[in-house]
């Protein structure tokens, strides 16, 4: 970047007055001036390591062939290496000497072969120019720098890596190595974003919100899920976009009440809705959009209605509550209340008092998901998980009828931590009328809370999940989703004809 400009001349003996009109020229030497901030990331770890000397090593992901096959797989990067390289290249690895503070990536030797048939690979000047790091050695250098600190190295400190499995081969049996602290201190510095990660999920959200519109637009045209699947895709590629988060869920009717369907491939003919969960990747930074829209500009029935408008509110309710010092629990546990109430006016629960009614687990059959989890680098991201709010006991005898343990990824668990300025976390209620597990449903004890034969009435709509990534911020949160949904969402169908 540079910005030109006509600049006088000043010898020595000239004064310039605080009158005299002058601009200044400003050039910055190199091609990238925003980089990923992978040193400020490797500090942000040494410091949650809590230690001043050691050598952190971490093998980024290596081209891999297809089992039985001369094609490679398609290429994900090692989030763990990504988060402090910012490196989505191939055959890498990287070392963190926390002492020096000093980070040196290794990118692989020129390879003749490969560069005529696939183009070269990262070379060590290309590379210190777009990284933030403070050297490029060749891959070939990996084992002697390795050895070189092991033999130079402070007593008591320790090579901290995340897979033993990685380590290069050829180094000493015996080596002073923990492979169990690494993961814990990444895992709670990659919790809380920086801006510049959350520039990356901002722009997920706008290439994946871009996309969602596209598919609004031409729904009405549409007659199979692979269709929406297809608008999708070619809308992120064509923005930029090139890899998903996560695989696209285009669920009608009934396939909507299976959470992580995946075929995509059948007709929309006679099917009330359309849950559309997908979301594009930018930089390896995900976002996770979900909508759930009819094939017409219009609600096809009350049944439908009345079920994405009780989801719509239990989410509203929730982003509402967002804010620094709240247990993510918490909200969960709002959107269950709501659920719950929401279904007795239906008449689909019925038999008790609400707080019985809640007791009894039965609205987990609807509601059988957490409220959401962090996002970043994965769309279920990591973040520190042993801070706790409450004790677990009383977690487990408050919670316990809203929360499916085992299915519900963080931050919504019982050592749930509160949430921080700069944690992303999706909220995202659901309510499914899923045939198996209403069929379930009738042989345990809080069978007597449902309504089958009402309950039934709404399999055909299948489910209703609406998603919003949030950004928790120091005076309450922002929204980064700006995918349209409810009578705007509509509107687009309705408008499109």
């Amino acid at each position: 970047m540079g910005v030109s400009s006509m600049v006088p001349l000043v010898g020595p003996n000239v004064t310039i007055n605080s009158i005299d009109s002058y601009q200044i020229n400003l050039t910055v030497i190199g091609t990238s001036c925003d980089k990923y901030p992978a040193k400020q990331h490797a500090r942000n770890v040494a410091r949650r390591l809590g230690i001043s000397h050691g050598l952190i090593f971490l093998a980024g992901q290596p081209n891999i062939l297809l089992r039985d096959s001369d094609q490679e797989r398609p290429f994900r990067q090692r989030r763990y290496f990504y988060y402090l390289s910012g490196v989505e290249e191939p055959d890498c690895a990287l070392t963190y000497d926390i002492a020096l503070d000093r980070l040196t990536l290794f990118v692989p030797d020129f390879d003749l072969h490969r560069a005529i048939w696939m183009g070269p690979t990262l070379d060590r000047d290309n590379a210190q120019d777009r990284y933030d790091v403070d050297r490029v050695l060749y891959k070939s250098s990996l084992r002697p720098e390795l050895e070189a600190w092991l033999s130079t190295r402070v007593q008591n400190s320790l090579l901290y890596m995340v897979h033993e499995s990685e380590l290069p081969e050829g180094l000493p049996t015996e080596l002073p190595l923990d492979s169990i602290q690494l993961m814990p201190a990444m895992n709670a510095a990659r919790g809380v974003k920086d801006e510049y990660e959350i520039r990356m999920i901002r722009e997920a959200n706008r290439v994946s919100t871009l996309a969602h519109r596209k598919v609004l637009e031409g729904i009405q045209n549409m007659t199979n899920e692979s269709q929406i699947e297809g608008i999708f895709l070619n809308t992120c590629i064509s923005n930029g976009a090139r890899k998903q988060s996560y695989g696209i869920i285009a669920a009608s009717g009934p396939n909507a009440a299976v959470l992580h369907y995946g075929k995509n491939n059948e007709s929309l003919s006679g099917k009330p809705l359309v849950c559309l969960d997908a979301g594009a990747e930018w930089n390896c930074y995900s976002s996770d959009v979900t909508r759930t829209f009819p094939l017409k500009g219009e609600w096809p029935s009350k049944y439908v209605s009345d079920i994405y408008k009780l989801v719509e509110r239990m989410q509203e309710e929730c982003i509402k509550g967002i804010r620094v010092g709240v247990r993510f629990l918490s909200l969960h546990n709002l959107a269950h209340d709501i659920a719950i109430e929401g279904l007795m006016k239906m008449g689909v629960l019925k038999g008790g008092s609400h707080d019985e009614i809640r007791a009894s687990g039965v609205n987990k059959t609807f509601f059988p998901h957490g409220l959401g989890h962090h996002v970043g680098l994965e769309v279920h991201d990591v973040s520190e998980r042993e801070i706790t709010a409450m004790s677990h006991e009383l977690d487990k005898s408050r919670y316990g009828p809203v929360v499916n343990v085992a299915v519900c990824r963080a931050p919504c668990t019982l050592s749930a931590p509160l949430l921080e300025a700069g944690m992303v976390v999706t909220i995202e209620p659901g309510l499914y009328f899923s045939p198996l597990a209403l069929a379930n449903a009738r042989k345990q004890p809080f069978a007597k809370y449902i309504n089958f034969e009402v309950a039934e009435q709404y399999v055909h709509i299948g489910g209703v999940r609406i998603e919003d990534d949030i950004l928790v911020t120091a005076s309450g949160y922002e929204n980064l989703t700006t995918a349209p949904k409810g009578d705007e969402m509509l509107a687009i169908i309705r408008d499109s004809v």
